[in-house]
């Protein structure tokens, strides 16, 4: 009993400890909307247009890069355009940056779009960390992509 209730309590610190992609989504929506639309002409949706990048080579790791860095300059989303800057969030722990993407792939089922989803893992965000690009490094990463 004393190890059940032992391993019952260690189960659940940690999947209390896990970073957790919808409350760290909230620094995230005073732009893109809690609902992933965004502000047309301001701000770009980001449901629907996930799986686009996601279903790209390299998408993965561009989204990575977004966050990590940051994004700067002119970009069309849906045929729409936008010109502004997103700022990096590069403080995030890369737990915290994979559950950020994985919220984000998933709130609005971008995920069932893209053939063989997987959840984005630290180890990945991890590997791109020291890089280190510039918001506009990142745009040409978009551009390489095909996305405008």
């Amino acid at each position: 009993m004393k190890r059940t209730l032992t391993a019952l309590l260690l189960i659940g610190s940690l999947a209390f400890a896990q970073a957790d992609g919808a409350k760290l989504f909230s620094q995230c929506a005073g732009c893109h909307q809690a609902n992933g639309q965004g502000l047309p002409g301001a701000f770009p949706p980001l449901a629907g247009h996930v799986s686009d990048i996601l279903s790209k080579q390299g998408g993965r790791e561009y989204l990575i890069k977004v966050l990590l860095w940051g994004l700067q300059g002119s970009i069309e989303v849906k045929g729409m355009k936008y010109n502004g800057a997103m700022p990096a969030f590069g403080q995030l722990k890369d737990e915290e940056i994979a559950a950020l993407l994985n919220h984000i792939a998933t709130a609005w089922g971008d995920d069932k779009k893209v053939q063989g989803f997987k959840p984005f893992t630290a180890a990945e965000v991890k590997a791109l960390r020291e890089k280190k690009l510039t918001p506009q490094q990142v745009l040409e990463e978009r551009k390489k992509l095909g996305l405008k």
